[in-house]
């Protein structure tokens, strides 16, 4: 009888049974996804326990329905110089978007070094970076793009550095310009755009044509912080947005060249007007 029932159940259903492929979601168990290896997408923070020894990495790894990471673990890789290399590794399915692991979450992992931590700097995943030196332990500092111990805020070509990266300057940037006391700064920057160089047909070339920008900053216990961006002249604009910027580095700024900041007016209306229709 029970046989008959199904029968007909898969005539007017189309299945008989209790296992489900997949849900309402779309995701899918991922038993027949095969699951590969591979790094967090970061590593959020570190913690060296009173041994010295023992340290535990935080990272951010994926997350869904059904389970999405196996065989989390940290390695230690290389030891150079004043440098600990680890990799921190997991296996996951959710390289096919079918397993329904397109969610995050943080997840811990330990390691035991083979002798104190110390003074080393700890590398985790090619590019983030930890140091003890001036942590309020256990929990191991963050380093930052410039590494553990950036250039103090000053009148220095490493401190004119790190106010590139602080305003986001493009790739390749040149500075053109600096007026610093110290305290506050102005950067005239510029980038080469179009054709790449060495194309002789470009018009204009790629190694001529350029855009740029002016950036004021305002030095701060963590670097020099960005205040505001202008290709005017003089001191409006930024003490517009910060009225105690010093008079003196601003004044005699001349509004940037127009060509590093090209504009497109719109079309007349008598242009549009005559403009034929497709």
């Amino acid at each position: 009888m029970a046989a008959a029932l199904c029968a007909v159940t898969v005539l007017f259903l189309g299945g008989c049974g209790t296992q489900v492929a997949g849900d309402a979601s779309g995701a899918t168990p991922t038993a027949s996804i095969p699951w590969t290896t591979m790094e967090p997408s970061a590593v959020t923070a570190a913690q060296l326990a009173g041994d010295q020894r023992t340290l535990t990495l935080t990272a951010r790894v994926p997350d869904g329905k059904h389970p999405c990471v196996r065989a989390l673990k940290a390695a230690l890789t290389a030891s150079e110089r004043n440098i600990l290399w680890v990799q921190i590794t997991y296996s996951s399915p959710s390289g096919d978007r079918s397993s329904g692991c397109t969610g995050e979450r943080t997840a811990s992992t330990r390691l035991r070094l083979p002798k104190p931590l110390g003074n080393q700097k700890l590398v985790v995943d090619q590019d983030t970076q930890f140091t003890a030196d001036g942590a309020k332990l256990p929990a191991l500092r963050l380093c930052g793009e410039l590494g553990c111990n950036p250039p103090a805020t000053g009148c220095t070509t490493a401190s004119y550095e790190q106010a590139m990266i602080a305003a986001d300057a493009p790739e390749h940037s040149y500075r053109d310009a600096e007026h610093c006391d110290g305290k506050w700064l102005v950067i005239d920057f510029s980038w080469r755009t179009g054709p790449v160089c060495g194309d002789t047909t470009a018009t204009p070339s790629g190694c001529t044509s350029r855009l740029g920008d002016r950036v004021f900053y305002r030095a701060e216990p963590a670097g020099w912080k960005t205040i505001t961006a202008s290709s005017t002249g003089g001191c409006e604009a930024v003490q517009r947005a910060e009225p105690k910027f010093p008079t003196a580095l601003c004044a005699t700024l001349a509004p940037l060249s127009a060509s590093l900041h090209p504009s497109y007016p719109p079309q007349s209306a008598s242009a549009t007007a005559t403009a034929p229709t497709p």
